[in-house]
């Protein structure tokens, strides 16, 4: 698939996820959406009358994979990944993503760290004008 292939999210709506995937070309890719590894499915994939290379593509999320907290859905084409959604629900959306904020920080911090630590034992020593 070429890079200028973009995957528009559109909207969900009485539990239908709805996305625009443009720039294909005039037959879709074969595309799968996992959750948590595991095969969904019912997505339809519609061309769209407005240009050649834009598909509508539509999935009813199934109410059992709907629990408190955070349901990532990945839309693969070929084992590439093109796209998530993603869909929080439950009381504890919010610590769950507290929790997600505060592991994202402390892999920053490392990462920081690390390329400080990297950038003082590469630098080059100084000439001594």
């Amino acid at each position: 698939m070429g890079d200028k292939l973009k995957l528009t999210q559109t909207r969900l709506r009485a539990g239908v996820w709805e996305g625009v995937l443009a720039g294909v070309g005039e037959t879709a890719p074969q595309l799968e959406v996992t959750h948590q590894g595991k095969p969904l499915p019912g997505l339809t994939v519609t061309a769209l009358p407005k240009g050649p290379g834009d598909f509508l593509l539509r999935l009813p999320v199934p109410a059992e994979l709907l629990n408190d907290g955070v349901q990532t859905f990945l839309l693969q084409s070929g084992g590439d990944t093109l796209a998530h959604f993603t869909i929080i629900t439950g009381a504890t959306s919010e610590e769950d993503l507290r929790v997600e904020i505060d592991l994202l920080r402390a892999e920053l911090d490392l990462l920081k760290r690390a390329f400080r630590r990297h950038c003082a034992e590469t630098a080059p020593a100084p000439s001594g004008e």
